[in-house]
């Protein structure tokens, strides 16, 4: 009994490891069973991206992807419908194909590609090139390890493993890389922005205009803009995309944007004349409907709350424009008090043409920085109290301050501007007390003495 029973043991242990043995053998794995290449993970494919002019996407039971590149160089989605393309993510797709490295050789020669999902290919990636020559690279199914898949160059024996990154690269869809902005207008030449408050409590039309590197409000008054405040606003325009399923959901978004609440229109006008987005507000959602592409798209909650802001958000807030930089001149008159500074090198004069203390006088221009709104009255200023002249950029800018009690605050006004600036109320005892510890330079130390020999 024991003989038959290690007999039977035997032929059992040799049966798993002939199938064992067999399992290797069919499936080729990147472990075991096949001889490795001496190149274990040469390329598959080596595409110079500047010779690409089509590129097609095919997987199983999808339609086709066809991208084109026109004559003047930009990518196109011709199929399953015309779309622009996102000409960074294409970039992103090329890149990927120069050169495309495997992870593994597998087999020099296959003579049937069905067993590794190749025949027909779970994935199939068409590269044209100028010469109307075509690569076609196949993917099909995953390894056993579950990490990689394999893949093979159409009309080659050879069959190789990818990583899974790479397959997931290439596995593009048509919205993946159709162009989702919703303006695509050159931010860089943008000379005009209006921006309209739809909103029953916050209806408003502020309208920016672009001065070299500055911007002015010019709507709905003249007013001083600050730079940074309208740089965040184009930002967001620039960066407004639809969401990545929006185009499979273009009837429900017609149906919602057409009952939901207006919320803002944005318009910017640039060098190739002007684009417009307006945005609606469905309960927590944003839909947006635009002049560059046909739909109704939802988009990002984002896009409606950085688009959601008053004319106050964006004025200059500051009295002066001097920024960090030292003025030319200071000049302060305040009843019978007068302060009169000037720069001259590196030093300060005050004058009656003696050098003053440097500690001193930064501490002055610090408050004259300093001096800024915290809201915008339409009323309230008065006789002035303060006179305040400041010349800066090499005496090019002369910007001119008065400043009015107002109860316990300060209102300022801007020579030959509109605006009111209500200041807080220890902004202007603060400057009379730099102003007035206003001190002339320490006198040189003297030399030492030489001793006598």
């Amino acid at each position: 009994m024991k003989l038959g029973g290690l007999l039977s043991a035997a032929v059992v242990l040799a049966a798993l490891l002939g199938a064992l043995y067999w399992s290797n053998r069919h499936k080729a794995s990147e472990d075991a069973g096949v001889k490795p290449s001496p190149d274990a993970a040469p390329k598959i494919l080596s595409v110079d991206k500047t010779g690409v002019t089509r590129l097609t996407i095919r997987r199983k039971d999808q339609p086709e992807l066809d991208v084109a590149r026109s004559d003047a160089g930009t990518w196109q989605i011709t199929a399953p419908k015309p779309l622009a393309a996102d000409q960074d993510a294409m970039s992103s797709l090329l890149s990927l194909l120069s050169p495309l490295n495997s992870d593994r050789l597998i087999e020099e020669k296959v003579t049937d590609f069905s067993k590794y999902g190749l025949a027909p290919p779970v994935l199939e990636v068409d590269i044209t090139f100028k010469d109307n020559k075509t690569q076609k690279l196949l993917i099909g199914d995953q390894t056993p390890s579950g990490s990689n898949y394999y893949a093979a160059e159409a009309g080659e024996p050879r069959l190789y493993t990818i990583a899974g990154y790479n397959k997931s690269g290439l596995d593009k869809t048509v919205d993946d890389l159709r162009d989702k902005r919703l303006l695509t207008v050159d931010f860089d030449k943008v000379s005009q922005i209006e921006l309209v408050g739809l909103k029953p409590e916050k209806k408003q039309d502020i309208t920016f205009a672009r001065d070299k590197d500055a911007w002015q409000i010019l709507k709905p008054k003249p007013y001083r803009a600050e730079t940074y405040q309208v740089e965040n606003l184009i930002r967001s325009l620039k960066d407004a995309r639809m969401e990545s399923n929006a185009a499979d959901e273009e009837a429900v978004n017609a149906a919602v944007f057409k009952s939901a609440a207006p919320f803002v229109i944005a318009k910017i006008t640039g060098a190739a004349g002007q684009q417009e987005v307006e945005i609606r507000k469905a309960k927590d959602d944003y839909y947006a409907r635009t002049s560059v592409l046909p739909g109704i798209y939802k988009v990002p909650a984002a896009v409606g709350t950085s688009l959601d802001k008053s004319v106050d958000d964006f004025r200059n807030k500051k009295l002066f424009d001097f920024g960090f930089q030292d003025p030319n001149r200071v000049e302060i008159h305040e009843g019978t008090k007068s302060y009169y500074l000037t720069h001259s090198g590196s030093d300060w004069w005050g004058p009656d043409g003696k050098k003053l203390d440097d500690s001193s006088v930064q501490a002055l221009l610090s408050k004259l920085r300093d001096l800024s709104a915290e809201a915008f009255p339409d009323s309230g200023f008065t006789a002035p109290m303060m006179e305040i002249t400041v010349t800066s950029n090499d005496n090019k800018r002369i910007e001119k301050v008065a400043v009015a009690k107002s109860g316990e605050k300060y209102i300022a006004k801007r020579e030959n501007e509109p605006a009111l600036y209500e200041l807080t109320a220890s902004t202007i005892p603060d400057l009379e007390k730099a102003a007035s510890e206003l001190k002339p330079a320490a006198p040189p130390a003297p030399a030492p003495a030489t001793k006598k020999k």
